[in-house]
């Protein structure tokens, strides 16, 4: 798909790093799966990874994690 952002690159399949940093916590999720644009870098991740990333930070929020850094799990 042509990218919403840049409006110049095509996205092609890739993975990603996603930092998440919220009261205190920061957590860096490694080899996420997105659509990258190959002109900008600009990631989309599709819904079901954002849900899996969302779901994954707040478990991690809830087990009292200050900083981490961990490969993203597909199902979690």
């Amino acid at each position: 798909m042509k990218c919403p952002i840049c409006r110049h690159g095509e996205t092609r399949p890739g993975a990603v790093t996603v930092p998440f940093e919220r009261d205190g916590m920061t957590i860096v999720f490694r080899e996420v799966p997105a659509l990258v644009c190959e002109n900008c870098g600009e990631a989309f991740h599709e819904e079901a990874v954002t849900v899996a990333l969302l779901k994954q930070a707040e478990q991690a929020a809830a087990a009292g994690v200050e900083i981490d850094v961990r490969r993203f799990a597909v199902a979690a």
